[in-house]
């Protein structure tokens, strides 16, 4: 049964939590600066509202029931982002900010982008904090942008509808490397060699009609693809200890030679550029730390790209 939202009175949250977490009325009224009979008149409100007990008294104090049990692990998550919200609604304070962000980044560099933005973070907003998902929304990202499960991309794919905005940040394209000593560095004809190569290649589950252009150098090589991987990382790693080749982004070639002694075949076939976006729905345009974040977030890419060229 759904509860009509205009019959709460949201300041019993509050008190709610302050019994909860302080397991007696008269504590909990200290900490809300109320009397005793003010907060046991909000949890008879909220028992008529629940309709259940919420707190049982006991001989120094009160114990929740099963129901206020699974009300505070819900309130638990929700009532620091409804603080927050009203905070900034006062003005965006980096230094001080506690709000949490999730981003998704398939990109391959998606884990040095990530380390520098937690060092400018560090600097300017240290109490922010932001998680990172590796895996592409895809077909599903306009639903987990929507639906603010995740403020921002940073993908190859792009959302359908001016409802999402897009910044393109840089263009990349595909090469093919092979492990330092490989033979295919040494032959004269690398590109007959190519032909006949066994490859290990990243799977992807994007349907073949919305890929990117770049993404389809598969099919200009026409590679014997021997071992697929979830991630373009364990594609390097099993090219850096195999005869296998594989496909590497341009912008990784100094990753891919320092982490993992790859090198670039002398002969690949051009493939168009791959421009690769930052991308968040219009609804979080008038969102100050949205914003800052987006900015912080293009400055470090920067210099993540720099640190992957070497």
């Amino acid at each position: 049964m759904s509860v009509n939202l205009r019959r709460i009175d949201l300041n019993l949250l509050p008190v709610f939590e302050a019994v909860y977490e302080e397991r007696s009325l008269s504590r909990a009224a200290v900490r809300l600066a109320m009397t005793q009979s003010a907060v046991s008149h909000a949890l008879t409100r909220l028992r008529a509202l629940y309709k259940d007990e919420l707190f049982v008294r006991q001989p120094h104090g009160v114990m929740p029931t099963t129901t206020a049990l699974v009300i505070y692990g819900k309130l638990r998550a929700a009532l620091p982002e409804i603080r927050e919200s009203l905070t900034e609604s006062h003005g965006f304070d980096a230094a001080t900010s506690t709000r949490r962000f999730v981003l998704a980044i398939p990109h391959p560099l998606g884990y040095l982008m990530l380390l520098h933005l937690r060092k400018r973070l560090a600097r300017t907003a240290p109490k922010i904090v932001v998680s990172l998902t590796t895996r592409s929304p895809s077909v599903a990202m306009e639903r987990r942008l929507s639906d603010d499960r995740v403020d921002m991309t940073i993908d190859w794919f792009l959302p359908r509808g001016e409802q999402f905005m897009e910044k393109r940040l840089f263009s990349d394209g595909l090469t093919v490397v092979a492990r330092a000593g490989h033979r295919i560095l040494r032959d004269p004809k690398p590109r007959q060699a190519l032909r006949t190569s066994e490859f290990v290649r990243m799977r992807t589950t994007v349907p073949k009609e919305t890929h990117p252009e770049g993404m389809r150098m598969w099919e200009w090589i026409n590679p014997l693809v021997v071992l697929e991987m979830a991630q373009i990382l364990e594609s390097l790693m099993i090219a850096s200890q195999s005869d296998l080749l594989t496909l590497a982004p341009i912008c990784m070639l100094g990753v891919a030679r320092k982490q993992f002694d790859l090198r670039s075949v002398q002969w690949t076939p051009r493939g168009p550029k791959i421009p690769v976006s930052l991308i968040w729905h219009a609804s979080r345009n008038g969102d100050e730390a949205h914003a800052f974040l987006r900015t912080q977030l293009k400055e470090a890419i920067g210099e993540a790209l720099a640190e992957a060229k070497g």
